[in-house]
């Protein structure tokens, strides 16, 4: 038998890394496998079960033999689910040929990127961002630009900031909020303000992640760019899903609205990859989407409450300062005030991946380092989780916290 040849990953893999929210939950797993008790404060998705009717959708479309292959960009109920969701949340409808479905938002941003970037293009990704926005643009042939915010500005985009990111070789402009980590939201002037700025560039596309747009903690649900900024709506891509809002990670399905060209192009995609998502989670996303809407209001109402709790406490452990977010799940905290300290074992305290190690080993409590984000120093908790894990969780970091030289 003659010797293989060691395989060689695509350059395109070489270019990214593993997600780092994927590594730590990983990380946790591995360390209650052998037996250590570890408060997991990492997870991005909702405890809450998926509900009853949403569930029962999906068993009725296994009884009735929903099982087949579905077009490509979704079933026609789903289709008119979604359309009749986005009027009601946006004002704005969609027709067939500005819809795409996918496996999870996840899928549906990559595929964008796959369907619109060539070698050089660049794309705008404010910090902080959600971990995987960089490596995706990598990972098919473009250049993420990292645009940094300002803690002033709560960590959101300015007019001029962007103007002054924007060159001849940009091709989108990467929003989220609620955001993830921050949990900040944009209003209404802020995005018609940046909306003006990207009038004077008409070659930038908007990908705007809305996927906790339902979990919001004021008394105004939140406002998208392509309402805010309907003059360059015809640029905006939006992106949504089931799974934050109606507690359906497992499910997988995602979808996105825009420009019947980029949609077209996605759509193409799909064809060449998974064809479609599950007939059976088409069901149940359209029933989540037009059916009973309790569960959201329900479940954000809890979510207010956890943030409010966790912020109470982190706000009071010694050198940690967390920003109060508008919505999403997590908390994103300020731990400058731990750099420079010593551990029980004599070391010390450098960065915030220092931090966050500190914490699982000294405390048994998982949470992400905020560079994972890009920036620092912070790191990431989510309050996705029973309010005595929260509790204890951060009743553990805080005297973890104090053990510090």
């Amino acid at each position: 038998m003659t010797a293989s040849v060691p395989f060689m990953p695509a350059a395109r893999v070489r270019r990214i890394r593993e997600s780092p929210s994927s590594a730590a939950a990983a990380r946790v797993r591995e360390l209650k496998a052998a037996g250590r008790d570890v408060l997991d404060l990492t997870v991005g998705e909702p405890d809450f079960d998926t509900p009853r009717h949403v569930k029962d959708a999906a068993i009725r479309a296994i009884e009735a033999g929903e099982t087949k292959y579905t077009p490509v960009n979704g079933t026609p109920r789903l289709r008119e689910a979604i359309r009749t969701r986005l009027l009601r949340t946006t004002g704005i409808r969609y027709d067939d040929a500005q819809i795409t479905v996918g496996g999870g938002g996840k899928q549906v941003v990559y595929l964008a990127f796959t369907a619109s970037l060539d070698e050089g293009d660049e794309v705008i990704v404010p910090a902080p961002y959600w971990v995987s926005y960089p490596d995706m643009v990598r990972a098919n042939d473009g250049t993420p630009v990292i645009l940094a915010t300002r803690a002033e500005d709560r960590y959101k985009v300015t007019p001029g900031a962007l103007r002054a990111a924007i060159t001849p070789r940009t091709k989108w402009l990467v929003l989220n909020a609620p955001s993830n980590p921050t949990g900040v939201l944009y209003t209404r002037g802020e995005l018609a303000a940046l909306g003006e700025v990207l009038a004077e560039a008409p070659h930038v596309r908007v990908l705007t992640d809305e996927i906790y747009d339902e979990i919001v903690f004021g008394d105004e649900r939140a406002v998208g760019l392509a309402q805010a900024a309907p003059g360059i709506r015809d640029r905006v891509l939006t992106v949504n899903g089931v799974s934050k809002s109606y507690a359906m990670t497992g499910w997988r399905l995602g979808y996105a609205v825009g420009d019947p060209g980029v949609i077209g192009a996605i759509n193409l995609l799909q064809s060449q990859t998974s064809s479609c998502p599950s007939s059976i989670t088409q069901a149940a996303a359209a029933e989540a989407l037009t059916g009973d809407q309790s569960f959201v209001a329900e479940a954000a109402a809890v979510y207010r409450e956890r943030r409010d709790r966790a912020v109470e406490l982190v706000g009071a452990v010694d050198g940690l300062a967390p920003i109060v977010p508008d919505g999403a799940f997590y908390l994103f905290v300020d731990c400058r005030g731990l750099l420079g300290r010593t551990t029980p074992t004599g070391a010390v305290l450098e960065n915030d991946q220092d931090v966050a190690l500190y914490f699982l080993e000294e405390a048994g409590v998982a949470v992400i380092q905020g560079s994972a984000y890009g920036v620092a120093p912070f790191f990431r908790m989510s309050f996705a989780t029973d309010r005595e894990t929260i509790e204890a969780g951060i009743g553990a970091i805080r005297e973890a916290v104090e053990r510090l030289g």
